[in-house]
């Protein structure tokens, strides 16, 4: 198993993947409580898409473990769950059916882009800085992910944002859960975001914050209301609004989860040469969940940015997704137990994690204008446009422009342009 999983190279053990495992699951588990809220709002049965979304989840990041030797976590997006409701079912009047069938085709497009290499070929063409740009511009909208689900942060009609109720019993909580963190961390105790954790909810309990579980163990609900409904509509997928869908879910999904791979393969120290090992692997992984997911009953999956409080805890191989995938096999039958694990607790660690990530912004040449101005765009429009995808693509664009004004256009790979070109038609006729 250490051989299988490279841990002698990576300088890992047992425990410090166990640890990993767990934190990772923890930070991720909310996604098994919400992502069926947001789907009932669809139509969709909330016990067969509680199923559903942990059966992706557990098939998604096995598979990314097993295959590429990733730490890493697949579950239904949040991000996309939202468009498949609102979106798509709710906005444009199309039955959940066949939107789903719309998942479905474009898991498979996605599948097929992997297998031919072209989602990796992409990701090894993209410029360092722009990938030290994402993965810090990931770190700074995980922090604001973090502050915003503690209350630190809040929504204001004035200034857009300001100090939540910082007085408040569940956001004094989470500023408890993130000093205990932080000492833990400066003290180098290994699994200090995962003791942060249980620390957190303990208190929380104790003070009444966190109610106490009702039940510990529950039956698993049937997935015979969402079951193989995706594969009944596919004859209704040429229409232009469900293309439109497809390429949406296609899009977005296929930035979002290079983000994310970029940025935990930098964190973790598996990058080498501006080049991420078994990309091709990862990125099939992630696209086969979505089918399977499609096919079960629940919408886009994608590698979870979550991971990374993992890879702070010291993941670094995939037996940290095996331990993932073994405790959302166990959340199949202790459901209840899931309510104890409220944003209050798992927020300490997305605002630390993104103290870690955006330390990346070190490495970005930030003396040349032509790339720091690229790089700040990606960084900043990831939190204030709550999307990756979209930081993504604005750098994009900004990138050849800044390079052509300084006659430096041979230098970018035709690649960069090509997908300048489609983010500009993507920002223009469907975003």
């Amino acid at each position: 198993m250490k051989q299988f999983f490279q841990f002698e190279g990576r300088q890992t053990t047992y425990k410090q993947e166990f640890l990993a495992g767990i934190t990772t699951f923890l930070s991720m588990a909310y996604i098994l409580v919400v992502n069926p809220i947001v789907l009932s709002e669809a139509g969709m049965d909330q016990g067969a898409v509680f199923t559903a979304t942990a059966l992706s989840a557990i098939i998604g990041t096995l598979l990314i473990g097993i295959l590429a030797n990733y730490p890493i976590g697949i579950a239904p997006s949040m991000g996309l769950n939202s468009f498949f409701t609102y979106s798509v079912v709710i906005g444009m009047g199309i039955p959940w059916e066949t939107a789903l069938t719309g998942v479905f085709v474009s898991g498979v497009l996605f599948v097929i882009l992997s297998v031919l290499k072209i989602r990796e070929k992409i990701i090894d063409v993209i410029p360092d800085d722009l990938k030290y740009a994402i993965a810090s511009g990931i770190g700074f909208f995980v922090a604001f992910i973090g502050l915003k689900n503690a209350g630190i942060v809040q929504a204001n009609p004035a200034t857009f944002v300001s100090l939540g109720a910082i007085k408040s019993g569940p956001t004094l909580l989470a500023v408890f859960g993130f000093i205990v963190t932080v000492i833990f961390l400066v003290k180098n105790i290994r699994g200090g975001i995962f003791y942060g954790m249980v620390l957190t909810t303990i208190v929380g309990i104790l003070v009444g914050i966190i109610e106490k579980p009702t039940a510990i163990v529950g039956g698993i609900p049937s997935l015979e209301p969402t079951f193989g409904v995706a594969l009944l509509q596919l004859d209704e997928i040429f229409t232009a609004d469900l293309i439109a869908v497809v390429f949406t879910f296609l899009f977005v999904a296929f930035f979002d989860t290079a983000g994310t791979l970029i940025a935990v393969a930098s964190q973790a120290g598996i990058m080498k040469n501006n080049k991420i090992p078994n990309a091709g692997r990862a990125l099939l992984a992630d696209a086969s969940a979505s089918v399977a997911g499609s096919v079960l009953g629940t919408s886009t999956t994608a590698s979870f940015i979550e991971s990374s409080a993992g890879i702070a805890a010291g993941g670094r191989t995939g037996f940290t997704s095996v331990i993932i995938s073994g405790f959302f096999v166990i959340a199949l039958f202790f459901s209840p137990l899931l309510s104890i694990v409220t944003p209050e607790v798992t927020a300490p660690a997305l605002i630390i994690v993104g103290a870690l990530m955006a330390s990346e912004v070190y490495h970005i040449k930030w003396n040349r204008l032509e790339i720091a101005i690229p790089a700040f765009v990606t960084i900043i429009m990831m939190p204030l446009t709550f999307s990756v995808a979209t930081g993504i693509g604005l750098g994009f664009i900004m990138y050849p422009i800044t390079m052509i004004a300084l006659k430096r256009h041979k230098e970018i790979h035709p690649l960069i342009y090509l997908l300048a070109l489609i983010f500009i038609l993507y920002f223009a006729f469907v975003a």
